[in-house]
C-alpha cells in the first residue's frame, strides 16, 4: 500500500513501503519535509510530470567511507593533481551539472523545485557539494545531505573523464576524518559497487542512522580545497 501524505509532515513507518521500496506519495518538498525524511531513512525520487514518490529501498546501497576502493591508475592520476576540489563552491553549477546529465540519457528526476529545494537545503548548510575543477573549468561533482554523521548522496555528473571518482573518492577521505558513519548511496549501480558499495538490510541502514543522529549535524560550508597528494597519504 502506497501511502498519501497528509499536509503535515508525517511519514509512514519505513517497514510499510512495497517490495519494491516506494513508501508514499504527494507532500511536498520543503525543506522541513526533507530533512525529516532524511532522519527517517527516506528520500524523494521522481521524474518530470509524476507526483512526488518518497521511498525506503530494502536493501539499502551505501557506502562506507574506509572501504572506498581506489584502483592503481586513479590513484596514480590523482597524484598527479590533474585535478583540483573543492566543497561547496558551485552548488548550483553542480545540481545543474548532474541534472543535464540526466536529460541527456533517460530524463532527469532533478526537476526545478528538487533543484530549488536543494539549493535551500545548501542555504541553511545541510546540503553540499564536492567539485573537481580541470584547467579552471568545473570537471564534474557530486551532491548530498549531511545530516548527524551520515552523507546521504542525491546524484553525481562527470564532464572529464574520472572527476566523478575524483570526487567521490575525496569526499571519502573527508567523511572518515570527521568520523562519519556512511554515504548512502540509495540503491545498487554497477560505477558505485566498483567502488566499494554495498548492500545492506533496511533494519541494519536505519541503526546506522540511529546511531548517526546522535551526534550533531556539521553545518555551514565545508569549503576548504583539497589537494589529492594530501588526502593520499
Amino acid at each position: 500500500m502506497i501511502f498519501n501524505l497528509p499536509k503535515e509532515i508525517i511519514f509512514p513507518p519505513v517497514e510499510l513501503a512495497e517490495p519494491n521500496g516506494i513508501l508514499a506519495v504527494g507532500g511536498d518538498l520543503s525543506v522541513e519535509r526533507l530533512i525529516a525524511a532524511y532522519r527517517q531513512g527516506i528520500f524523494p525520487w521522481f521524474s518530470e510530470g509524476s507526483p512526488i514518490l518518497w521511498w525506503s529501498p530494502d536493501p539499502r546501497f551505501i557506502l562506507y567511507p574506509g572501504e572506498v576502493k581506489i584502483s592503481k591508475s586513479m590513484r596514480q592520476l590523482l597524484r598527479r593533481s590533474v585535478f583540483s576540489i573543492t566543497y561547496d563552491q558551485a552548488f548550483g553549477d553542480v545540481i545543474r551539472g548532474c541534472r543535464s546529465r540526466r536529460k541527456a540519457q533517460d530524463g532527469t528526476w532533478i526537476t526545478d523545485d528538487m533543484e530549488d529545494a536543494y539549493i535551500e537545503l545548501h542555504g541553511l548548510g545541510c546540503a553540499h557539494s564536492v567539485e573537481v575543477w580541470h584547467k579552471g573549468a568545473l570537471a564534474g561533482g557530486l551532491y548530498g545531505v549531511s545530516i548527524g554523521r551520515m552523507f546521504f548522496g542525491e546524484s553525481m555528473f562527470t564532464y572529464v573523464s574520472n572527476a566523478s571518482k575524483a570526487a567521490l573518492i575525496t569526499l571519502c577521505v573527508k567523511l572518515q576524518s570527521l568520523g562519519f558513519d556512511c554515504i548512502d548511496c540509495q540503491v545498487y549501480t554497477k560505477h558505485l559497487s566498483s567502488m566499494g558499495g554495498r548492500s545492506i538490510s533496511r533494519d541494519a541502514f536505519m541503526s546506522l542512522i540511529s546511531s548517526s543522529l546522535k551526534h550533531k549535524t556539521i553545518q555551514g560550508n565545508w569549503g576548504a580545497i583539497e589537494k589529492f597528494s594530501a588526502a593520499l597519504n
